[in-house]
């Protein structure tokens, strides 16, 4: 996936800012997608050259002009397109469990205090994504069509996170056996 297919997905959703992309990345396509203020920027650029997004300059009382993007009917047939092809499987790359492996000939002590710091950082992603499912979804048998693909990424989410959080606690079960 590109960076653009992420915009498209936003724009598609809603028209935005350059700032307000931003922070919604920030917000919530950042928790899977990440990108930099600049990068969203250039790529909007590029987009626009490309025909899948138009802007429209609005002039703001007291702070200077914003330039608000819509997706065009060629960046919702790149979208379509795009949904069409096979997902690649995205290999786990992961620093911490290489670390794990090193753990017997590395520091045991150490690497249990980062399993902790690790599985608290788990349990404040879990109670985030619980609060934006009791925020933006309180009743799931009211979901509309339009949600369903928002609370499916954000029930991934929480998914993901429960499986962290007993991951951390298996690893610490056994270490805390074999010390």
């Amino acid at each position: 996936m590109a960076l653009e297919h992420a915009i498209l997905v936003s724009l598609a959703e809603r028209s935005a800012s350059g700032y307000d992309l931003a922070r919604r990345f920030d917000a919530s396509i950042g928790h899977f997608w990440r990108a930099s203020h600049q990068q969203i920027y250039k790529v909007l650029g590029r987009m626009d050259t490309e025909g899948w997004v138009t802007s429209e300059v609005i002039a703001q009382d007291g702070r200077p002009d914003k330039k608000v993007y819509v997706i065009t009917p060629a960046g919702l047939d790149e979208l379509h397109s795009w949904t069409a092809k096979a997902t690649p499987i995205e290999h786990l790359r992961s620093e911490f469990a290489v670390k794990l492996r090193a753990l017997p000939f590395g520091d045991a002590a150490a690497i249990v205090d980062d399993v902790r710091v690790r599985r608290r950082a788990h349990e404040a992603q879990l109670e985030y994504y619980r609060r934006s499912a009791e925020r933006f979804y309180p009743d799931l048998s009211a979901l509309t069509d339009d949600e369903l693909g928002g609370w499916l990424v954000l029930r991934g989410g929480i998914l993901s996170e429960q499986t962290a959080i007993a991951w951390c606690d298996e690893i610490l079960q056994r270490l805390g056996d074999e010390r």
